[in-house]
């Protein structure tokens, strides 16, 4: 499994890890990611993702998963969220009615 967030795309960082004698050693900065379910207002199910704790707040900032995945550009989000984001598409078009200019 990647640790990588399935919303944000964020991912591992690369740096030094310096000791008291400035030695500088490689490590790596691994993102804060946790297992949440979200509620789809839209698609009336659960979503289990793996994403990172700034995401989550991104997600309740944004008024919940769907208005959050709407706004989401699709190069940042993985498949599975890219799918989940096609199908709440398909499930607010087809709600909105389509009205005819006069």
């Amino acid at each position: 499994m990647s640790r990588r967030c399935e919303l944000t795309a964020k991912g591992p960082q690369v740096g030094h890890k310096v000791s008291h004698s400035n030695i500088k050693t490689k490590r790596r900065f691994l993102p804060n990611l946790c297992n949440v379910t979200f509620i789809s207002d839209a698609l009336g199910r659960n979503v289990r993702l793996r994403v990172s704790t700034s995401a989550i707040k991104s997600v309740d900032h944004n008024g919940g998963l769907d208005a959050y995945l709407l706004k989401a550009k699709a190069d940042t989000l993985s498949p599975r969220a890219l799918e989940i984001k096609r199908q709440i598409e398909k499930k607010v078009g087809a709600a909105e009615p389509v009205k005819q200019a006069s």
